[in-house]
């Protein structure tokens, strides 16, 4: 085992985490119930909680009952009073910060509040307690010998008023980052925070290129595109000839299945993977092991999580419940209440349960993204892990992709659905990855597989390549390069698809 000393002290001081971890996992209810009366005893001194008769000895039903479930434009009225400056609307004192979230492409932005001890006590603190997790696991790690590459978004800080500002969460959290954080970390925090897209990653491949990178983090679209301009920088065909010790990629933001083929053609065989579910609103779960089947949900960090069965879904009007009824086998839309002025908005985002001891959880899509055109309920999930499969019978490699339902003209039954993929590696055959893009969701899907019987109700997808660089130039075209900024995988409409079609052309 090779001496560290820089890595062995980190780890070190990491190892304090452990026994709280540890409790987090045996004794999660316990561990949500202590956050729920902190954010109680908080939410009695905002005028939110005034209105809503909170006080610090609130029970959970009395909170279920007085408090209603939102989404971001029915809180948008408080949350602009605190960008205005006022104290004690959503969380106690001023907020000073607030993150442009755009995590699709819709035009609206939103402005989620960052109090400072969302900050300290969610943001930062599960980025530490990550890097605990994966310390606990390889003893003979090397990672603080060498450099942290942070991908992070395209904005910099912008001035509301003299009293607010706003811009991505990572530019945020680089402006307030605490020593431990940036100590090791690169680019630097100018390049970092550039706002044309395309010239910071080339600013930042040429930054890189010649450094000690041991670890990755980063949105793994990005990501990708960062390393092949790292690659041809270097003349390199993989990592492997650039950064040897590169030993850690760290992920979130979409799913990594796409890419999985992507990244082993050029990452180092050693190197490892952790996912984590990280978002405007809070950094809510992490891998907390390398072979664990999903990511542990971080239940002592500032939020109060409840749950909407997506099948009773129905907005503003559901009925939540918190994280000790939910069940195995459910996809669920979030709720969140967090210490940085949330109370019970619904996030977007849907999940499923792996585990409940500890609990575990996979994203398996959005609470508008998906197709269900024919009732054949199409996730982000399912299509995920399709177009890998796709990928492995065809030999083809995708960058990206959008899916969309189209309907059999009037008067005739059934429709289907329209693929448009951006191949890096075309398929030895477009009818071929369609047929196994279809079986695999068959066997993902039973609703879909039901609807695909005999083409009655839906005929085979069909597949569309887009030449190389058709979703970088549309999101482009939209202001939307960088960061979280995606095209969506699946819409219930063609509208998108339609302009993307047109792009394409």
């Amino acid at each position: 085992m090779a001496f560290s000393p820089i890595t062995d002290l980190v780890n070190w001081r990491l190892s304090s985490r452990i026994p709280r971890l540890q409790y987090m996992r045996e004794q999660p209810v316990a561990a949500q119930e202590q956050v729920f009366r902190e954010l109680m005893a908080a939410a009695a001194l905002t005028d939110y909680g005034k209105a809503h008769g909170l006080t610090a000895a609130t029970t959970y039903a009395e909170y279920a009952a007085r408090v209603p479930i939102v989404n971001y434009d029915k809180l948008y009225p408080w949350i602009e009073r605190s960008m205005r400056g006022e104290a004690n609307v959503l969380w106690p004192g001023v907020t000073k910060w607030f993150a442009k979230s755009s995590g699709t492409t819709a035009a609206k932005s939103k402005f989620i509040p960052v109090s400072r001890e969302s900050l300290e006590e969610n943001h930062f603190k599960v980025g530490r307690d990550l890097l605990a997790f994966y310390a606990e696991q390889v003893p003979d790690s090397q990672l603080y010998d060498g450099l942290s590459l942070r991908l992070g978004g395209s904005s910099k800080i912008n001035e509301l008023n003299e009293h607010s500002y706003y811009g991505d969460l990572s530019a945020i959290m680089i402006d307030n980052l605490p020593m431990w954080a940036s100590w090791r970390s690169t680019p630097s925090h100018d390049v970092a925070l550039m706002d044309e897209w395309e010239a910071k990653i080339e600013k930042i491949a040429q930054q890189v290129a010649r450094q000690n990178v041991t670890s990755l983090f980063g949105v793994p679209s990005w990501m990708l595109v960062l390393l092949r301009r790292v690659l041809e920088i270097r003349g390199e065909t993989t990592l492997e000839a650039v950064w040897p010790k590169l030993e850690l990629f760290v992920h979130g933001g979409v799913a990594y299945t796409p890419y999985e083929a992507s990244f082993a053609a050029i990452l180092p065989a050693a190197t490892r993977r952790l996912e984590t579910y990280n978002a405007s609103e809070g950094f809510f779960a992490v891998q907390d092991a390398l072979d664990a089947d999903g990511m542990l949900l971080m239940l002592e960090h500032g939020i109060f999580y409840e749950f909407i069965p997506v099948s009773a879904f129905n907005g503003s009007d559901s009925r939540a419940i918190p994280l000790s009824e939910v069940q195995l086998g459910t996809n669920y839309a979030v709720v969140l209440n967090t210490n940085g002025g949330l109370w019970r908005t619904i996030v977007g985002d849907t999940v499923e349960f792996t585990s409940v001891a500890p609990y575990r959880i996979l994203i398996t899509g959005r609470t508008r993204l998906f197709i269900n055109a024919f009732g054949e309920e199409l996730m982000i999930d399912n299509a995920e892990r399709a177009i890998a499969e796709a990928c492995r019978k065809t030999g083809a490699l995708v960058d990206e992709y959008t899916a969309a339902p189209w309907l059999a003209p009037a008067g005739e039954a059934g429709g289907g659905h329209d693929w448009l993929v951006e191949f890096q590696t075309p398929p030895y055959s477009l009818d071929a990855f369609g047929a196994a893009l279809d079986t695999a969701l068959k066997a993902a899907n039973s609703d879909y597989e039901a609807k695909r019987y005999k083409d009655l109700v839906l005929q085979s997808p069909r597949i569309h390549a887009a030449p190389l660089g058709t979703f970088h130039n549309w999101l482009k075209s939209k202001g939307k390069l960088g960061g979280q900024n995606k095209v969506p995988r699946l819409m219930n409409d063609r509208s998108l698809i339609n302009e993307l079609l047109a792009a394409s052309c």
